[in-house]
């Protein structure tokens, strides 16, 4: 009995390691089938996520690079505007040599002789007669001037140095030419109107001829614009 009884408990011991071995080895083969798939799963889920990150940054890009074009553009422009306002104070300064439609305007002296009691120098060209014809050109939207090949500016003098005139610090004699830039028709109207200074030279013999042009060519200043007083109001003190 003893005997039977040992060899039951055998069996049963063994039955019992036997029902967990196959218990481990079937929980062994689930894992083993549900591990690659939660693996996969988790690779799926990382690379949706990658790839999210991928499309976001490309619109990042995208944007940047539209913000980087729209900016150069942007300074593009500004820099050709400030081109062009640099060129036109140029311009204006009178230190840019400029073309276009003007009137060339000849200025001699009279030939008619005077009487005994007339003063020989009133047919005569004086400083204030050119000053009379350049601001009358001017008056009539003259945009740039030269007298002899000299460039007028806002420092230029015009004043009778005996028998001749400074213009730039340089002496010229009749007769004198002068170019102006402007609208041909209303810079000749200007001079010739009635009771004008063509008119009132006129009256001296002193000829002022005036003819049209489609261009003209006016040169630059030669000198240099000097500064020494003036400053700009608020700007930095040197």
């Amino acid at each position: 009995m003893r005997a039977r009884s040992g060899q039951l408990m055998l069996i049963l011991v063994f039955a019992v390691l036997g029902l967990m071995v196959t218990a481990q080895f079937r929980t062994e083969q689930r894992l083993a089938e549900v591990l690659p798939y939660r693996r996969v799963e988790e690779l799926a889920a990382a690379l949706k996520t990658a790839e999210s990150e991928r499309d976001l940054l490309r619109q990042e890009v995208g944007l940047l690079r539209s913000q980087l074009a729209d900016t150069l553009a942007s300074e593009s422009a500004m820099w050709m505007a400030l081109d062009d306002e640099l060129r036109k104070l140029r311009i204006m300064a009178g230190v840019e040599e400029v073309t276009g439609p003007g009137v060339l305007v000849v200025m001699e002296d009279s030939t008619r002789p005077s009487t005994w009691s007339e003063d020989p120098n009133a047919y005569l060209i004086h400083d204030d007669d050119v000053l009379k014809v350049v601001n009358e050109l001017r008056a009539s939207g003259a945009e740039a001037i030269s007298i002899n090949g000299q460039r007028l500016t806002s420092l230029s003098e015009i004043r009778c140095t005996g028998p001749t005139i400074s213009i730039n610090g340089t002496r010229v004699a009749p007769p004198l030419t002068i170019l102006a830039i402007g609208d041909p028709h209303t810079l000749e109207t200007g001079l010739r109107m009635r009771g004008g200074v063509a008119d009132q030279l006129g009256l001296w013999g002193i000829e002022v001829r005036i003819k049209r042009e489609d261009v003209l060519v006016i040169p630059a200043f030669a000198g240099a614009l000097t500064w020494q007083y003036a400053r700009v109001v608020g700007g930095a003190k040197q």
